[in-house]
């Protein structure tokens, strides 16, 4: 019963995001595209900040590396948009492992410089490249289609990036239970600890990296072709800071907090349009506000039995004893 209880909240979720745009006007269905784009970017640099605990201020970097991999491929040489995923996954996966690589002795306030820096040479790329476009960017790309159907209205690439959204979440779900969630967690609490108890913390954090940016390049691909136009302004550092924000004001490393994070980054300020020369005020204010009365999030993570349940089954099949079951139960709880 416990179960379906648990259920029950998400099942009405995806109703409500099923049914949503035949109750909204055409404006409001484009704000609700945009909150499912930064569910999707979210839940990717969740992995990388709220799971691993790696302060990444470029993240909209591997949003470029997708929208530009995909936009290039289908103007240039012509590729359909499903053929350019893998390309776009993989290119990410192996910047994701270059922007990681010289961050793994780094902590605090350097890994952030860091991470800027890589964010701002991305950009910077692509200003400067002509098979990017330069400046202009890249126009005229093609809309995906499925056989004969075309994805081209706004319904199309809202249930697009829902689908894309709803695998994203079950994806890290699924990543932030499992073995390799909980060793990102014990390098996110104390990364000596975690290295003497035998985590390899190197090809964990560039993991992370990898995943993030894989989840981060899916949604720069669909932007691509719902835009059907991309260009270096949109993936600014303003656009790394909206992300993360929307991390840490659901929770980090919160799943169901980031999804809300998400939509109330998006939302709000809309929802602020009849006093247009102060919704940009008022919407900081209720951030400070909000970081200084509840600075763990709207929705902060919580570790159940379950969790620490599937630790002592890894762990018996692993052959580890009784104590260290108690240690990572422990952990997880803490």
């Amino acid at each position: 019963m416990n179960g379906y209880r648990k259920k029950l909240p998400v099942v009405l979720l995806l109703l409500v995001a099923a049914i949503l745009p035949f109750l909204a006007n055409n404006y409001w269905l484009d704000v609700a595209t945009l909150a499912l784009f930064y569910i999707v970017l979210a839940q990717g640099l969740n992995v990388v900040v709220g799971f691993a605990g790696l302060l990444d201020l470029g993240y909209a970097a591997f949003f470029a590396v997708g929208a530009y991999t995909t936009g290039i491929l289908m103007t240039v040489y012509g590729w359909s948009f499903w053929l350019t995923l893998p390309v776009s996954i993989a290119l990410a996966a192996v910047v994701g492992v270059i922007i990681g690589a010289p961050t793994l002795r780094l902590r605090s306030d350097y890994l952030a410089i860091v991470t800027l820096g890589f964010g701002e040479i991305i950009r910077l790329l692509a200003i400067n490249l002509s098979i990017t476009g330069s400046a202009s960017g890249i126009y005229g790309i093609p809309r995906p289609s499925i056989g004969s159907y075309v994805l081209a209205g706004q319904l199309d690439f809202y249930y697009l990036i829902l689908v894309i959204a709803i695998l994203a979440v079950l994806a890290v779900k699924r990543l932030g239970t499992s073995r390799i969630g909980r060793a990102w967690m014990y390098i996110r609490e104390d990364e000596d600890a975690a290295e003497a108890m035998g985590i390899n913390r190197i090809n964990m954090k560039l993991l992370a990296y990898s995943i993030g940016a894989v989840i981060g390049s899916l949604a720069g691909s669909v932007f691509a072709v719902k835009m059907s136009a991309i260009a270096p302004l949109s993936f600014s550092f303003t656009q790394s800071i909206m992300i993360l924000l929307a991390v840490v004001l659901g929770g980090l490393g919160s799943i169901p907090g980031v999804v809300l994070g998400a939509v109330l980054v998006i939302t709000l300020p809309e929802l602020l349009r009849s006093v247009e020369d102060w919704r940009y005020l008022i919407f900081g204010i209720a951030l400070v506000a909000m970081m200084l009365f509840r600075p763990q999030g709207l929705w902060p993570a919580r570790y159940d039995a379950g969790q620490a349940a599937s630790g002592e089954t890894e762990a018996a099949l692993s052959g580890r004893g009784d104590d260290d079951v108690n240690v990572d139960a422990e952990k997880c709880n803490a």
